[in-house]
C-alpha cells in the first residue's frame, strides 16, 4: 500500500511512476478524498476543543448561581460531543474510502525496471547451462517411464481438471526435489525452515497483496478461510502487526507447502500434462530485511534459487520482468526460466520480487533502528526457491534418453537411496 503522505507532497512524481506501468493517472482522486477526510478530522479536533473549553466552565457556572449560563453550557457540551462522534465517524468512513483505493494501485517499480506492456518487454540478464540436443524430445507426460506414475486420468475423476495424481517413482522423485530444495537452503544458504498452514484469513492475503483485487485468483473455503496461492502469504505475515529489533534482520525463512490457484483468466492455457495446475507444490523463500539492505537480499535470494537448478544442472535463463509484466506488490522481478526440451523453450520456474515496503505498510510490519529513533516500516521479499512441479517437469525432460528413460541428476541420488535412473518401466534403478 501507498503512503498518502508522499503522494501530496508529490502527486506528479506519483503519476509519472504509475505511467511507467501503464496505469493511469490517481493522485487528484486521491488527494480529494484525503482532503475531505482531514477537513473531517480538524472538525473533529476543533469540536472537541470546544467541548473542552465549555466543560471546564460548566462547573464554574454552577458554582456561581448563574442557572441559565449553566445550562446553555450543558447544553453546547452535549452539542459538542455528538459532533466530535459524528465528524470522528464521518473520518473514519472517509478513512475506509481512502484505503480501499490505496489497496487497489500496484506498486512501484524501481527506476531500473525496464518499461514495457507485456512479457516482449522483459529483459534477459544471463544464461546458465548448455541445452542438450535431443532428437524428437518429448514433452514430460509423454515419456514411458512417467506414464504410469502421472495419472491425470483418476485425478480428473476425483478433482476435476488441472490436477494430477503421482504415483510410484514418479511420486518418490517429486518428494526427493522438495527435500533437496530445503535441505540446500537451510544448510547451504541459512534460511530457517518454517512449517506453515495453508489456510489463512482476509487479513493475511490482504496483507501481502492477493485481496482484494485478486480474490478470484484464490480459492476460499465456506467458513471463510483462504487456501494459500504461495507460502510467501503466511512467511510474509508471520512479522504483520509486529516491531522488530533491527538487529533480528535480515529474517531469511523456507517453507515446502501445497499451493492453491485457481488460474482465473488462464483457460486453455498450458492443458496438457502438470504445468499448470490447481494444486501444487512450492518451495518458497521470504526475507523481512532493512530498507538498505532490500536490493542486495534480492540478488542473494536470486543466486539462491539459481544454486537449486544449477546444483540440479538444468539450463536456465534469467530475466528482470518489464513494468507490464510485474506482479501486483514487486518493485522489481527476476524470473528465473528453465529450459524444458518437450516444449523447446525456456519456461518460468521461479520468480524473485522484491516489494520495498508495500506489504509492510498493508500488515503494519515495522522495525526499532539501531541506536533508537522512529521505528520505520520493514521490507519484504518473496521468490520460489523453485516450484517443485516444475522442476519436476524440468528434470524428466532433460534427462530424457533415446530408449525412453530417463537420468536423473547426481544432486539428487542420496535422496532416492541410491538409485539414479528412471527406468521406461517406470523404476527407479
Amino acid at each position: 500500500m501507498h503512503d498518502i503522505r508522499a503522494i501530496r507532497d508529490n502527486p506528479t512524481a506519483f503519476d509519472a511512476a504509475l505511467a511507467r506501468r501503464g496505469v493511469s493517472a490517481v493522485s487528484a482522486s486521491l488527494l480529494e478524498i484525503d482532503s475531505r477526510r482531514r477537513a473531517a478530522i480538524l472538525a473533529a479536533e476543533t469540536a472537541q476543543a470546544e467541548q473542552n473549553k465549555a466543560s471546564k466552565s460548566v462547573g464554574a457556572a454552577k458554582a456561581s448561581g448563574d442557572e441559565a449560563e449553566f445550562e446553555r453550557l450543558r447544553a453546547l457540551v452535549a452539542a459538542k460531543k455528538a459532533e466530535v462522534a459524528e465528524m470522528n465517524a464521518k473520518a473514519k468512513e472517509i478513512d475506509g474510502e481512502l484505503e480501499a483505493q490505496l489497496m487497489g494501485i500496484e506498486n512501484l517499480a524501481l527506476d531500473d525496471v525496464p518499461k514495457g506492456e507485456d512479457e516482449a518487454g522483459n529483459v534477459e540478464l544471463c544464461r546458465w547451462g548448455t541445452p542438450r540436443q535431443i532428437n524428437s524430445a518429448r514433452e514430460h507426460f509423454e515419456l514411458p517411464g512417467v506414464a504410469a506414475g502421472m495419472d491425470f486420468e483418476t485425478a480428473a475423476k476425483l478433482s476435476g481438471s488441472r490436477f494430477v495424481v503421482l504415483r510410484g517413482a514418479v511420486a518418490r522423485l517429486h518428494r526427493a526435489l522438495a527435500q533437496f530444495m530445503l535441505d540446500v537452503h537451510v544448510e547451504e544458504h541459512a534460511l530457517s525452515e518454517v512449517n506453515t498452514p495453508v489456510l489463512v484469513r482476509d487479513a493475511a492475503m490482504v496483507g501481502t497483496g492477493q485481496l482484494p483485487k485478486f480474490a478470484e485468483d484464490s480459492y476460499q473455503t465456506t467458513n471463510g478461510w483462504w487456501l494459500i496461492p504461495t507460502s510467501e502469504v503466511t512467511l510474509t505475515n508471520t512479522v504483520a502487526g509486529e516491531t522488530v529489533d533491527a538487529a533480528a534482520l535480515p529474517m531469511r525463512m523456507t517453507a515446502h507447502t501445497l499451493c492453491f490457484r485457481s488460474e482465473a483468466g488462464s483457460a486453455g492455457k498450458d492443458t496438457s500434462g502438470m504445468l499448470r495446475q490447481h494444486q501444487f507444490e512450492k518451495v518458497e523463500m521470504v526475507t523481512i530485511c532493512t530498507p538498505d539492505s532490500a536490493l542486495e537480499e534480492h540478488e542473494r535470494m536470486t543466486k539462491c534459487a539459481e544454486a537449486i537448478l544449477e546444483k540440479l544442472d538444468l539450463p536456465y535463463r534469467v530475466m528482470v520482468l518489464c513494468t507490464g509484466d510485474m506482479g501486483f506488490g514487486a518493485r522489481k522481478t527476476h524470473d528465473l526460466e528453465v529450459w524444458l526440451p518437450g516444449q523447446n523453450t525456456y519456461r518460468e520456474i521461479s520468480s524473485v520480487s522484491v516489494c520495498g515496503d508495500f506489504q509492510a505498510r498493508r500488515m503494519n510490519a515495522r522495525y526499532k533502528p539501531e541506536g533508537g529513533g522512529k521505528p520505520d516500516f520493514v521490507h519484504t521479499l518473496n521468490g520460489s526457491g523453485v516450484a517443485v512441479g516444475r522442476c519436476l517437469i524440468a528434470v524428466l525432460e532433460n534427462g530424457q534418453q533415446d530408449d525412453g528413460s530417463v537420468e536423473l541428476p547426481a544432486a539428487l541420488h542420496p535422496y532416492l537411496g541410491g538409485k539414479t535412473k528412471l527406468a521406461a518401466d517406470g523404476q527407479l534403478v
